[in-house]
């Protein structure tokens, strides 16, 4: 089926130029002032593929009939070009700044008029096309976001869940426990504490739910427990990187804490320029009728680190961000500059502590 452009001109001659140069590609509608093409529109938009539209029309002017276009938002689906023999820049800047795609102008010449309409017509059926598809892929997103609610929702209210819950929360609670015992020992030790702080958090089942089935695997308490290994989380929060590494050998040698995995992105940053030492770390828990092993994920990073993880997390999940590529160099020269401080920093420290005075 042919696409329909509607010729808008009070003028019968260039309605009938138009028509024969075009209609072996188009099929051609015609209006003889702006009136009659707004009912047009009013009843055809969805199935118009472009509007030639003359500006010195009686009863409704072509100015009027964009406006009109524009306020209903048919201007962003339907390409407007206006033909006239006006040849002011001003009026040709004013109806640009309005939206139009493009400028014809009399007399006619054929092969400029068929490329003009046929460039405009196929970028607006490309763009309408591209919206479309993002529309489609943008409503699977919410369908399949709505479903892991509702499914997540599902976990939430079985008991079984609730319990592994909280028994993620008793190793995050035990875990905290030796952090602060070892803190509490290194103070009176050495005068200084190793770390400023303790920031803890568990997984939503949102969040379980969407990590299990973006893995590949079956949503059930046994691959929560097996296959994710930051169901609970722990940040600790140092002032120097060597306090990291000193705060982590201590913690590993305690005998009933076993090293499942490590990740140094201190000494091997990921590109992004973040830094910080992850520890996925077993640790058992006292239940009133058994002993068990869990998981959890010990995350050491500066202060001036955490700080940066934090913009760069507000990055990561906001959905637009203006000149974001600026922004990634940006933070990437900051990371690097964090690094720096850092030891800068350690190394004054290291200093001061040595000073007889």
């Amino acid at each position: 089926m042919r696409s329909r452009i509607l010729v808008v001109d009070d003028a019968e001659v260039n309605r009938e130029v138009l028509r024969n140069m075009l209609e072996d590609e188009y099929e051609i509608e015609t209006a003889e002032n702006g009136e009659e093409a707004v009912r047009w529109l009013w009843e055809y938009q969805k199935e118009t593929a472009a509007l030639l539209l003359d500006l010195q029309m009686p009863k409704m002017d072509g100015f009027a009939v964009i406006e009109e276009i524009r306020k209903n938002g048919w201007l962003k689906k339907i390409p407007v070009l206006v033909i006239s023999g006006e040849k002011a820049v001003d009026v040709e800047n004013q109806c640009f700044q309005m939206g139009i795609s493009d400028f014809i102008h009399k007399p006619f010449e054929a092969s400029i008029v068929k490329n003009r309409v046929k460039n405009a017509v196929e970028l607006f059926t490309y763009k309408n096309q591209l919206e479309q598809e993002v529309e489609r892929q943008t409503e699977a997103l919410e369908e399949q976001s709505r479903i892991i609610r509702r499914q997540a929702e599902q976990l939430k209210e079985e008991e079984s869940f609730h319990t592994l819950m909280m028994q993620y929360r008793c190793a995050i609670m035990e875990v905290e426990t030796k952090l602060k015992v070892l803190n509490e020992d290194f103070s009176r030790k050495y005068k200084r504490n190793p770390f400023e702080s303790i920031k803890s958090r568990l997984k939503t089942s949102e969040s379980i739910y969407e990590k299990l089935r973006r893995k590949g695997y079956a949503v059930t308490l046994e691959n929560i427990e097996d296959k994710l290994a930051d169901v609970a989380g722990i940040r600790v929060i140092c002032s120097f990187p060597d306090d990291i590494y000193r705060l982590a050998k201590l913690l590993l040698r305690q005998d009933d804490i076993i090293l499942l995995k490590e990740k140094d992105y201190i000494k091997c940053p990921k590109s992004n320029g973040y830094r910080s030492l992850h520890l996925i770390i077993s640790i058992p828990i006292f239940l009133s009728n058994e002993k068990k092993d869990m998981k959890v994920e010990v995350q050491f990073r500066t202060i001036a680190m955490d700080f940066w993880a934090s913009l760069e997390h507000k990055l990561k999940y906001k959905r637009s961000v203006d000149n974001a590529e600026e922004i990634v160099e940006q933070l990437k020269v900051c990371a690097d500059s964090i690094e720096v401080l850092d030891y800068q920093m350690q190394d004054i420290r290291n200093k001061i502590d040595g000073s007889s005075g």
